[in-house]
């Protein structure tokens, strides 16, 4: 007879941080379920969770290292692979340079564990400056204001949900993501909560999104101008005297600078270029003021356009001056478990931008990376420092980089590349060997990101389900054996990699997420350790308050903040807790928790002071929108995830979701029906797509979803190949990008809709086609 087994754990394939309830017998799932006593999910379940299933029996998913030759792909030993990527990477450094290798990181290396305890090793052996990531398309700009503001690129502010008065979401869509830098799972429950108890949600947004369905009130806004409407309301807190800045007064600077600021920018002007009325915007600003506890929150539509820093700057500022900064109700600041923020400080690595710039296009870096925009033009460019080789891990940037053909063209002329993926992809494809490591559900999981940006401070591991199958490898093993080989050869340099090599590979990842708990400021102390704990710890903080010494105790079980009920935290006791443990709501925690000098907040740092003039242009411009150009925006289903998600069958069944949402008026006066293929074009390229008719849209906005396209030939994804859809990114131009930061524009960008004509069963093209090519 069966014997059914209940396996409790997080969801880890996006960032909802999902508590599930998987049952399983002899290898085979049986269900899985939400958890209903996770004290993060409260039993919601999304279907990217079910999905799971899919994902770790899934035929397509590679096991064992695959090497590409004349022949075709062929199953090589790890041994031979790791010796050969080693070799092969030293070889292209040896002849070119150091950075003569790039690598780009791609989303989910966030979501794994292991990869996280591991990568820093791998990128300081590695040694080269081209570094990429999926950070410089989705959330630099928050953090760069974070970085500006409060010292600490990882401080980022996180909307406290479950007391605020007043929720207003911009260019964010958190009834599909669950919020991603708000971490939210069961968020129509918590909204229908704020609603229960008298508060209100309010969305704005190109397009009526299904947040915008629970919303209180919803406003059309046209792409890219989301900082202008900032403005506005930030002119009429000045005008209207309720700027509140509240206990945080004497940290801030600048203050009067702001108020000059804004002069210019009022509703009556501003409504002109947003669409949104004046009156609307004065009443936006006063009820935001009035509000008891009004929460701010901006996402993807606010961070990838063309003023996505200034944006992220001014909802930081509207925060701040309505006295809703770090106080309950508002956005506060998570203090976790592994207290990421709290160590980047103590080590000094709190963040850096324009340190260097990039070698075609002068961009500048930040946190050591370079803009994704231009990672194609670092491959394509002749000259010193060009990339010869690449190494990608857990990313598709042909799918999810700007003008994907051109880097689709600009991966095939590598002299190397290496991907540490489980899919043959429209990415992988142009590798030579692929290092697939092992499942989500293979190896344990303990969200070290997404817990610093949580409504609710909690920890939670998820312990594996199942055994890896023989001879396969985990992601920190793969970054483990890499690390050694790639280490210098120097006799000190090498006993000490050889020893960190050794240390991590008896230690393992859940040895190190151990150390990292026990460290913490809820970990482990000695029992002997008591009153030698209250006495010293009183004595640093009152003597040295800020100090090193401080911020080290902060970060460790003898941190003042640890409340005695959650102390003595490991993994051991972690275990012991399926359903996670509740930390406790978030606290207030500035200034103390501010690594600015002087424990103060600059309002008007001069890098986004200096965006202000570009803005002040775009509210003069004066351009009529030509009858076939539309403002593209993007959008995420609850179903997707990227470009990763799509070989589940599952997720990809029922009605198209590749298609483009347009509105009825705009379809009318194109001759456009619902279901007829248009073409839409820009700079860079051309596609083709469904259209679908919509009023759920603002006129003038076409809106595509991202991560399709799944026909590139060479790839090995039976199911995403039967619904391959198109990916939006060959018409996305690179060019197009946030002048302050490099970072890729997404929303916003101008493109052009066509029809196809069919006459006598040949399909031709309309003449504003044929004269379009892609640049690409």
């Amino acid at each position: 007879m069966p014997h059914p087994q209940k396996h409790l754990r997080t969801c880890n394939l996006c960032e909802a941080m999902c508590g599930i309830e998987i049952t399983h017998d002899q290898g085979h799932i049986l269900a899985i379920k939400g958890d209903p006593k996770d004290p993060l999910s409260k039993g919601h379940i999304c279907p990217k969770a079910v999905a799971l299933q899919d994902l770790h029996e899934d035929p397509d998913r590679l096991r064992y290292p695959m090497l590409k030759t004349p022949d075709g792909w062929e199953q090589i030993s790890w041994e031979n692979a790791f010796n050969e990527v080693a070799s092969r990477l030293r070889n292209v450094q040896a002849k070119y340079g150091q950075n003569a290798v790039g690598i780009y990181l791609g989303n989910p290396t966030i979501h794994n564990m292991g990869s996280m305890l591991t990568l820093m090793p791998f990128l300081s052996a590695l040694g080269t400056a081209n570094r990429f990531s999926a950070t410089s398309v989705d959330q630099l700009a928050p953090m760069l204001v974070a970085m500006k503001m409060f010292g600490n690129q990882l401080l980022l502010p996180v909307p406290d949900i479950d007391r605020t008065d007043l929720m207003i979401c911009l260019g964010a869509n958190p009834m599909a993501s669950n919020g991603s830098l708000m971490t939210a799972p069961g968020f129509k429950d918590r909204i229908k909560a704020l609603q229960a108890r008298g508060g209100r949600f309010i969305v704005i947004d190109p397009r009526r999104t299904e947040s915008a369905e629970l919303a209180d009130e919803h406003h059309f806004i046209r792409p890219g101008t989301d900082a202008l409407l900032l403005m506005a309301m930030l002119h009429t807190l000045f005008r209207q005297d309720l700027i509140d800045t509240g206990r945080l007064t004497n940290h801030l600077q600048g203050l009067n600078i702001v108020k000059n600021m804004v002069v210019g920018f009022t509703p009556q002007k501003v409504a002109r270029v947003t669409g949104l009325k004046a009156r609307d915007i004065r009443q936006l600003a006063v009820a935001f003021a009035s509000a008891p506890g009004a929460c701010f929150y901006g996402r993807m539509g606010a961070s990838t356009q063309e003023f996505g820093t200034l944006t992220n700057w001014l909802i930081t500022l509207l925060n701040t001056l309505t006295g809703n900064l770090d106080e309950p109700g508002g956005v506060m600041f998570t203090r976790p478990a592994v207290d990421l923020p709290g160590l980047a400080e103590v080590a000094g690595q709190t963040g850096s931008f324009n340190s260097r710039k990039s070698r075609v296009r002068k961009y500048p870096e930040f946190g050591g990376e370079f803009p994704a925009s231009t990672l194609a033009d670092e491959i394509l460019t002749n000259g010193k420092g060009q990339i010869k080789a690449l190494v990608t891990s857990a990313g598709n940037p042909v799918l999810s980089l700007p003008n994907g053909r051109k880097v689709d063209k600009a991966l095939q002329q590598l002299d190397f590349m290496v991907a540490i993926d489980f899919y043959l992809n429209e990415t992988t494809r142009h590798a030579h060997i692929i290092l697939p490591p092992t499942g989500p559900l293979e190896h344990g999981h303990y969200d070290l990101v997404l817990n610093m940006v949580t409504v609710r401070n909690t920890a939670k591991y998820s312990p594996p389900l199942y055994k890896p199958m023989p001879d396969t490898r985990h992601d920190w093993q793969i970054f483990n054996e890499l690390t050694r080989r790639l280490q210098s050869h120097s006799p000190l340099k090498w006993a000490a990699s050889e020893a960190q090599y050794l240390a991590i590979k008896q230690l393992g990842d859940e040895g190190l997420l151990n150390l990292a708990l026990k460290a913490g400021p809820y970990g482990q102390q000695p029992e002997t350790m008591g009153y030698l704990k209250s006495r010293m710890t009183r004595f640093v903080y009152r003597r040295f308050p800020g100090s090193r010494a401080s911020r080290l105790l902060d970060v460790s079980p003898y941190s003042r903040h640890t409340r005695h009920n959650t102390s003595g935290l490991s993994l051991k006791k972690l275990k012991q807790y399926p359903h996670g443990i509740d930390l406790g709501p978030l606290e207030p925690c500035f200034p103390e928790r501010l690594a600015t000098q002087g424990k103060t907040i600059n309002l008007v740092p001069k890098l986004f002071m200096k965006d202000i003039v570009r803005l002040q242009q775009r509210l003069d411009k004066k351009t009529k929108q030509a009858p076939d150009s539309f403002a593209l925006i993007g959008r995420r289903d609850v179903r997707s995830n990227n470009s990763w998600m799509h070989n589940s069958q599952r997720l990809v069944k029922g009605k198209n979701r590749c298609n483009a949402l347009i509105h009825h008026d705009d379809a009318k006066r194109l001759g456009v029906q619902d279901g007829d293929v248009i073409i839409v074009s820009s700079r860079v390229g051309e596609i083709e797509i469904p259209a679908q008719l919509t009023d759920a849209i603002m006129p003038g906005v076409l809106c595509i979803p991202h991560g399709w396209g799944h026909n590139r030939p060479g790839s090995q994804l039976s199911v995403a190949g039967r619904n391959a859809g198109v990916s939006v990114n060959d018409i996305t131009d690179d060019y197009s990008i946030d002048a302050v930061t490099g970072v890729a524009a997404f929303s916003g960008q101008q493109v052009t809709v066509s029809t196809i004509k069919v006459e006598k069963n040949v399909v031709r093209m309309n003449d504003k086609r044929l004269a379009a090519s892609p640049a690409s």
